[in-house]
């Protein structure tokens, strides 16, 4: 159930049985000829898909984060790492003050990495609350399954080309892109990354079959929901 289809009465009676909740984190950044809100787009859906038959919350998708490199391409919104990290606590202390001791953030985006080690500097200083942070997209049993349809898989490639990513009239490239030099792309200003990813994706295929991508988002709602029932330990 998603926390914009409840009110505080109705969290409140959740509370006196379950302590769960899930909060997924995205970010608004180019991903080639798919949406700009690929990455919120795919937390939230996750997340809420997962938590669905489990009758636990989801808080609205936070919808920036980290992403500097990309501020070259026109829509991208940037968060600075000091910004996210503290409405992350921000968020994390309203929910222990209202009685969720079991936090599973869902992130959506590679940039905003530097939520580990935010959730683990909170929970030492909170005994008792449980946080997860878990990044659907390379978690363990998502990422073999990428391999296991096709290997060449990245950033706005055929990985993240969902019906509900895609934009209607916006035609897809029918071909492979190679891999980009990742080394180099990690020491390149915003106008640099431009240039050498021109439409934004990193390498692979532009699309795949809807059975190819349907099959593995399969495998993201059920690792997720994994991970909900019972990843507190």
């Amino acid at each position: 159930m998603n926390i914009r289809d409840m009110n505080w009465m109705q969290v409140e009676e959740y509370l006196k049985r379950d302590d769960r909740a899930v909060v997924p984190i995205g970010s608004t950044e180019q991903h080639a000829y798919l949406s700009l809100a690929t990455d919120s787009i795919l937390a939230e859906r996750v997340a809420s898909e997962a938590a669905a038959p489990l009758g636990v919350p989801v808080f609205p998708v936070m919808p920036y984060g980290i992403t500097p490199t990309f501020r070259a391409y026109p829509g991208t919104l940037s968060l600075r790492v000091e910004t996210l990290l503290a409405v992350t606590c921000d968020v994390l202390d309203s929910l222990a003050a209202s009685g969720f001791k079991r936090v599973l953030i869902v992130n959506g985006h590679g940039g905003n990495l530097p939520l580990n080690a935010c959730v683990a500097g909170w929970m030492a200083d909170h005994a008792g609350v449980t946080v997860r942070v878990h990044h659907w997209w390379n978690a363990p049993k998502v990422w073999k399954k990428v391999q296991e349809i096709d290997p060449v898989a990245s950033h706005a490639s055929w990985m993240e080309n969902f019906p509900w990513t895609r934009l209607a009239e916006v035609a897809m490239p029918d071909r492979q892109k190679p891999m980009v030099n990742l080394a180099r792309l990690a020491i390149l200003d915003p106008a640099g990354t431009r240039a050498l990813l021109e439409e934004g994706n990193f390498g692979g295929r532009f699309q795949r079959s809807d059975a190819d991508v349907l099959a593995l988002w399969k495998v993201a709602v059920e690792e997720t929901r994994e991970l909900i029932e019972g990843g507190w330990r």
